[in-house]
């Protein structure tokens, strides 16, 4: 069972992608694996045969528990025990706090359902009850939940809607949402921050925009987020630190640019990356970033962009916000906060022009660096967005 997260304990064997006997590359998936956040892909790390499933799905098992064995098809396997954790009808923490019918009602749906498919269904306004699952145990999966969407077509059934919380309620928090408080205490505790702030002139990038989107096909289109990670790609190897991370006592600088872009969930906050950031072109990191949004809403994010962010990207510009300071993801050095591009008078010598401008402000681990190397980073963030052409050669 792979470590998905910098916290996570443990993790449910959802599906077996691969079954016993069969063929399996280097890198193809062979099992998905349930954490809190979603569901995970997890791929083989060498060629062989999968001789044998130990763990069976829908079996929750400690991080680091032996779950099967690829091997060659001759090769002896050793006989394990392992000691699991069984699925529970318990009900789920997110469960409201309204009578013992209502937690039954949601522990049955919790029990049979995997979370992708709860949080489809819940996204859908499907009743889990009317779903047939055809997995281990009658369980509902994802593909059970589109098929009955497919069916369901004709007559779409209303949006479901969460009750908005009473005076005076208690409302337990979701898994994702206990997840994301963890990590974020332990980042503020341990972390000591310190914050740069800058305005940056964005009409020629919004200018840039505008008209690369025109050229290019829709499923291409960038935001002006697309834009920022690029920005950072390109000054990040300048400043090694701000890509590195600070454990036990001294400082690790990461080799690849891998940059976490923050997803608001109904349950809570991920941030997954975008991979090798350095070697992608704008256009390929607007399409990385529109389908990593998409896979990480569906619960099925690979292992490596679930952990593998050496620098984050949080941007609430779309909510109206104009600057706002973020905390530093466990893990990482800096992470990036985006607020609204605004459009306002500026000074420029002696005269007053309009323009488009947007702030930013960097969080910073001041174990791993200082306020004049997080200026000069952000100061090249800034040059590379006022200068954007140089963001689409």
């Amino acid at each position: 069972m792979p470590q998905m997260g910098f916290d996570m304990k443990e993790g449910t064997v959802a599906r077996w992608v691969k079954k016993e006997g069969e063929q399996v590359a280097r890198g193809e998936p062979v099992v998905e694996v349930e954490t809190d956040k979603a569901t995970v892909e997890v791929e083989a790390f060498a060629s062989g045969v999968l001789r044998k499933i130990v763990v069976s799905e829908g079996t929750t098992v400690p991080v680091g528990q032996v779950i099967g064995f690829i091997a060659e098809p001759d090769e002896e396997i050793p006989e394990i025990t392992v000691a699991v954790k069984p699925p529970t009808a318990e009900p789920p923490k997110e469960v409201v706090e309204r009578g013992a019918e209502t937690a039954a009602r949601v522990a049955e749906e919790r029990m049979v359902a995997s979370p992708v498919a709860r949080r489809m269904a819940e996204e859908k306004g499907m009743d889990l009850r009317r779903i047939k699952g055809t997995g281990p145990g009658g369980r509902i999966t994802k593909d059970d939940v589109l098929a009955y969407e497919a069916k369901e077509k004709a007559a779409p059934t209303p949006e479901k809607k969460t009750a908005p919380a009473m005076p005076g309620e208690v409302r337990q928090l979701s898994r994702m949402r206990q997840t994301v408080a963890r990590r974020m205490t332990q980042g503020k505790q341990e972390i000591p921050h310190f914050y740069v702030t800058t305005s940056v002139d964005m009409t020629e990038a919004m200018h840039l925009r505008a008209q690369l989107n025109e050229l290019w096909e829709e499923e291409s289109h960038i935001t002006v987020n697309d834009m920022i990670v690029k920005a950072s790609a390109l000054a990040l190897p300048q400043f090694p630190e701000i890509n590195a991370v600070y454990a036990d006592g001294a400082v690790k600088y990461n080799e690849a640019i891998n940059i976490g872009i923050a997803i608001a969930m109904k349950e809570g906050l991920i941030a997954p990356a975008i991979l090798d950031c350095a070697s992608k072109t704008l256009k390929e990191i607007g399409v990385a970033s529109r389908n990593l949004i998409n896979r990480a809403k569906e619960g099925v994010l690979k292992p490596e962009e679930y952990t593998a962010a050496t620098f984050s990207i949080t941007n609430l510009g779309m909510f109206d916000v104009d600057n706002f300071i973020a905390i530093i993801n466990p893990g990482q050095t800096a992470t990036l906060a985006v607020g609204a591009v605004r459009t306002q008078p500026i000074v420029e010598g002696d005269d007053i022009a309009i323009a488009q401008v947007m702030q930013l402000t960097l969080s910073v681990d001041h174990r791993v660096t200082d306020g004049a190397q997080a200026a000069q980073f952000l100061g090249e963030v800034k040059a590379l967005l006022q200068n954007p052409l140089r963001l689409a050669l």
